[in-house]
């Protein structure tokens, strides 16, 4: 159980660097966080390795590099579909 709470922490965590390196983190809420640093750490993992120090079973540098690539997509597709 305890190791859930963490994994979700850490996501908020990489979420919100994620959203502050890309200056859209301002406007998404923590649910938005957790859930974009939790993707981009699969997605991370995925397409660059996992490599470089680890926080609850997460590569940070991809990780972070994963939810910038989540949180930017997001935002692009937000803004292209959400103005009907």
């Amino acid at each position: 159980m305890f190791s859930l709470i963490w994994e979700l922490i850490i996501g908020a965590v990489i979420g919100a660097i994620g959203g502050a390196l890309t200056s859209k983190g301002a406007s998404m809420g923590w649910i938005a966080n957790i859930a974009a640093g939790l993707v981009g750490s699969w997605l991370g993992e995925k397409l660059l390795g996992s490599w470089g120090p680890h926080m609850a079973g997460m590569a940070i540098f991809p990780s972070i590099i994963g939810a910038v690539v989540v949180v930017v997509v997001v935002s692009w597709l937000v803004a292209k579909f959400g103005n009907n």
